[in-house]
Order: structure tokens, then sequence, then C-alpha cells
């Protein structure tokens, strides 16, 4: 409502008065529309939302196809984690696979971006859509290696990085490898 229309001429009056009781009234309208609506409600407990396929919540660690741990303890996704929230220690077998001795995430710091996911060439770590993390313990939130571990490949189930990584393992040696060619002689580069 405009001041200087009520002060200039009294005829002004009414109609900023009528402008004002249209405006309520406008209010009062979609208030009324939505009192008689039904309400939409959500049992949550009860009935849960799907989410969409690319909902990042709880990180995972999975598994390759033959069952075989896929984390080979890089440290890359603890080095681009912003909130420092994961930690671990690297241990190699004797056939010379390296895995995680130990691997632990702070979901109480975890801030749910998915760098880690990004930054992980085995496609070990991913966040899954289980969103549920709430805990009166704070201790509680902190994970280790088997509260981690699924028996699944999670998003890439056929993905094996020991077969794709060109290193000697028990799968294969160098040029064995799928997409890999076999190794060149040096000395047959020589002029």
């Amino acid at each position: 409502m405009r001041v200087d229309l009520i002060d200039k001429d009294p005829s002004n009056r009414v109609q900023a008065f009528w402008e004002a009781a249209k405006a309520v009234a406008a209010g009062f309208a979609t208030t009324l529309r939505h009192v008689f609506r039904k309400p939409i409600t959500e049992e949550y407990p009860e009935v849960k939302r799907v989410l969409p396929a690319r909902t990042r919540a709880r990180i995972v660690l999975t598994r390759d196809p033959d069952g075989g741990e896929r984390c080979v303890a890089c440290y890359l996704c603890s080095g681009v984690c912003p909130v420092s929230c994961i930690s671990m220690q690297s241990a190699e077998r004797p056939d010379g696979r390296r895995f995680a001795a130990w691997f632990r995430i702070n979901f109480a710091r975890c801030i749910y971006c998915g760098l880690c996911e990004e930054a992980c060439p085995t496609s070990a770590i991913q966040l899954s859509p289980m969103f549920e993390t709430c805990e009166r313990d704070i201790l509680t939130l902190v994970y280790e290696k088997e509260d981690l571990l699924v028996d699944h490949g999670g998003k890439d189930p056929d993905y094996n990085f020991y077969r794709h990584a060109g290193i000697v393992t028990e799968i294969g040696g160098k040029g064995d490898h799928i997409n890999e060619e076999p190794p060149v002689n040096v000395r047959s580069n020589m002029p």
C-alpha cells in the first residue's frame, strides 16, 4: 500500500483500502485452499522412500568377483578426504598383493562428499544409499573394516583391479591381463 496515495487525496484512500483488502483476501484464499487439502504424511520409520540410484550416504568396502577385498591400501581416499575421516594401514600378502591391514572411517566427521569414491582406483570404496547413521554415542560412528566390508561388488560387480592392472600376481603375468599387450623387448627398439 502506497503512503503517498493516502496522504494527498481522500478519494485515493478508498482505492488504497480496496487494494489492501484484495491483497489480504488473496493471502487468506491461499491459506483456505491448503486448509481443506488432504495432508501428505510419510510415516518414516515404517514406510521408507525409494531413494535415487545416485544417493550418496554411508560408505562401504566392496569385494571383487573372486570374493577378495578390492582395497589395495593406496591411501588415495584418505588423502583426498577434506575432513580427514578415513585412516588405514597397508600390508602385503606373500603373493605380493597389497591390502588394508585395518581401515577406519569416522562417520561423525564424514560429509558424504563422494571424493573418496572418485579417487579409488579399484572401486573398493563406494557410497551406498543407507543414510540412517544417527547414534547417541558418537564413538559408535567410528566404523572398522569389518563393519564396512560387504559381500558384493557394489555398483560395478564385474570389475577386478588385478585383472586390469598389469601387476604380476597369481591371476597372470605381464601381458596376460585384460586389454594388455605383451611387454616390448627394449633391446629390439635400439638402432
